[in-house]
């Protein structure tokens, strides 16, 4: 009877063993991802236009469940910027892609450098409000395009 017990007993996995952040190895690579996210109107990066920048990354010490806490900071090139939403899109979608452990990623606008900013906050921070962005076709295309890779 014992024998058969076991034998229907689910496997037993060993627990998941979380590797320790390296805090500044981990803002350097999130910059690294969103330096090259392309500027939805212009031939430039935002790191080249200087909407994203090194400063604008902190990583946090991790959560008591080894949940990195990130957030990322952009300053649009002007207060009235209508693309700011779909860039803080991009860099959240980028990040979502690039890393491969949890995270609770921030993002947010400058304080002080869109009129804007209050509500573009809420949006590019709220999961079903992102999820519903990315259904949409054309604007999952222009975040596709903005986030690609060049050769």
């Amino acid at each position: 009877m014992m024998d058969e017990l076991e034998e229907n007993s689910p496997v037993q996995t060993p627990p998941i063993q979380h590797v320790p952040v390296d805090t500044n190895e981990l803002r350097d690579n999130v910059f690294d991802f969103i330096r090259t996210i392309k500027d939805p109107e212009k031939p430039n990066t935002l790191e080249e236009l200087n909407v994203v920048y090194d400063e604008g990354v902190i990583v946090q010490n991790p959560t008591a469940g080894n949940i990195s806490v990130i957030r990322v900071e952009f300053n649009p090139t002007v207060p009235h910027c209508s693309l700011a939403t779909l860039i803080g899109l991009c860099i959240r979608i980028k990040l979502e892609r690039s890393i491969p452990q949890e995270m609770k990623l921030d993002i947010f606008i400058k304080k002080g450098a869109h009129s804007t900013e209050d509500e573009i906050n809420k949006q590019i921070n709220d999961k079903e409000r992102i999820a519903a962005a990315m259904e949409n076709p054309n604007l999952r295309e222009m975040v596709e395009n903005c986030i690609k890779e060049e050769d």
